[in-house]
């Protein structure tokens, strides 16, 4: 049994057409742009059947649902949640966000680069306090679950709300600390999918972040005048054992017809973002699946790293789950549970797949982001469901616990970004998006064996 979430960002609004902070400030209303684009979610969720829709009391995500509303199916009922309220920031509210930055520049750093630790002091007639805004719209994330997540167990609900409380819905959903709570991206009118198998702190995968292509974005767009490193992880296209969820890991198996398919559609979805650089696993897969998309982007030499390599399955390789079933029951319902305590026979455990994954991975910041300090440098990196689920976890500041709850479907493209190599936190702007394989939401790639 699984609760399906779609999380959505209000649309473009007049505070931020004119790049003010609007916190809890209820002054700002949906611009023609954004309620333009709220109409395109509208259409992309037409065809579902969702069994309730929250916002956000405030105007900009009031009227961002109300516009959404009518393209549903069944019309349900619009139910406005205080717990979706913005993060409340009221010394800054109606400020440019220049002017905050030049009026308080210790607390916007802060701000900025240790969002836990920021507070306003606010004077209240019993004297002042300090207000941390982050952990405190951490906490209302969190109540907003145990809430809302019993009354729709194994329903669809649809949350349209604002860039801070939707970063804080997805980050306690996950476990992803508040200090990551600018590692998150969340662009006018995206969508995330967000999976629960049950109840408030049971499992939960999320199967995307931050998709725009519905609105005419392929990808999100680079803030202006960025500088640093914006790296394209890839997922290989399909195997025929991927189809056929027979495990393959370290067996060198080859792109499916399906998998060419997949990889000449990301080519063609990414032959308009310019990529610098090009790495990948030395393993057929995902190296055809690289091959596809650089034939948009000539002179680029594809560079190889060993450490990308699908995790070692040993013995299980080869076989189909239904045939591991047989003789390592116990093993297996262990690696679907808890599957960082796994040593797969003859074969790697998650640690490993970790410890070399995540190495060649901070080398590539390294050796990349030194030439990218002055200007925006892209660059592709194609690997493996298990790799990149690793290299994700790490990026986010989850541990190998959380492996299950990040999703890479064949030919799904995330978006990471490092502004200032390994000194600062990454962003990552987008995850497993797949739309340009399936034309809707959801990830209809191939759910098969690693």
């Amino acid at each position: 049994m699984t609760t399906r979430v779609i999380i959505v960002r209000h649309g473009q609004s007049s505070y931020n057409s004119q790049q003010l902070i609007q916190g809890r400030c209820d002054e700002s209303v949906l611009t023609e742009k954004g309620a333009a684009d709220a109409r395109k979610v509208g259409a992309v969720l037409s065809s579902l059947s969702l069994d309730a829709v929250y916002c956000s009391p405030l105007q900009r995500a009031k009227q961002t649902a109300e516009v959404i509303l009518p393209y549903l199916s069944g019309s349900p009922p619009l139910q406005a949640a205080e717990n979706l309220m913005e993060v409340d920031l009221p010394l800054w509210e109606k400020l440019a966000k220049s002017d905050a930055q030049a009026k308080f520049p210790a607390e916007y750093r802060c701000w900025k680069e240790r969002p836990d630790e920021f507070y306003m002091e606010i004077s209240t007639p019993e004297g002042t306090r300090k207000h941390f805004p982050v952990l405190a719209l951490y906490q209302q994330a969190q109540q907003f679950w145990q809430e809302i997540l019993p009354r729709h167990q194994d329903g669809t609900i649809l949350i349209v709300a604002h860039n801070g409380i939707n970063r804080c819905l997805i980050s306690s959903a996950l476990g992803i600390s508040p200090a990551r709570y600018q590692s998150i991206l969340q662009s006018n009118c995206c969508i995330n999918v967000l999976n629960f198998t049950g109840g408030w702190g049971e499992p939960v995968q999320l199967e995307s972040l931050n998709q725009t292509s519905h609105v005419g974005t392929p990808l999100p767009t680079p803030r202006p005048n960025n500088k640093g490193l914006r790296l394209l992880l890839i997922r290989h296209g399909e195997t025929e054992w991927n189809r056929v969820s027979r495990f393959q890991g370290g067996i060198d198996i080859p792109l499916n017809e399906n998998g060419r398919q997949q990889g000449q559609r990301v080519a063609e979805f990414l032959k308009d973002i310019p990529i610098d650089f090009a790495v990948t696993s030395p393993m057929l897969r995902p190296k055809e699946t690289a091959e596809l998309i650089l034939q948009h982007h000539r002179g680029i030499t594809l560079e190889f790293e060993e450490k990308f390599r699908e995790i070692n399955h040993g013995l299980w390789e080869g076989k189909l789950e239904s045939e591991i079933n047989q003789e390592y029951a116990e093993l297996l319902h262990q690696w679907k549970v808890a599957p960082a305590t796994v040593q797969m026979p003859n074969g790697e455990n998650l640690t490993q797949v970790w410890e070399r994954s995540t190495a060649a991975w901070d080398r590539i910041i390294e050796s990349k982001a030194v030439s990218a300090s002055t200007e925006l440098k892209t660059g592709l990196v194609v690997a493996h469901d298990a790799i990149n689920k690793v290299i994700l976890c790490h990026v986010l500041g989850l541990s190998s616990e959380s492996f299950w709850s990040i999703k890479q479907g064949n030919g799904g493209v995330s978006v990471i970004e490092y502004a200032q190599g390994l000194e600062k936190l990454p962003v990552v702007q987008a995850m497993n998006i797949t739309t340009h394989l399936s034309g809707d939401i959801f990830d209809r790639t191939a759910a098969g064996a690693l």
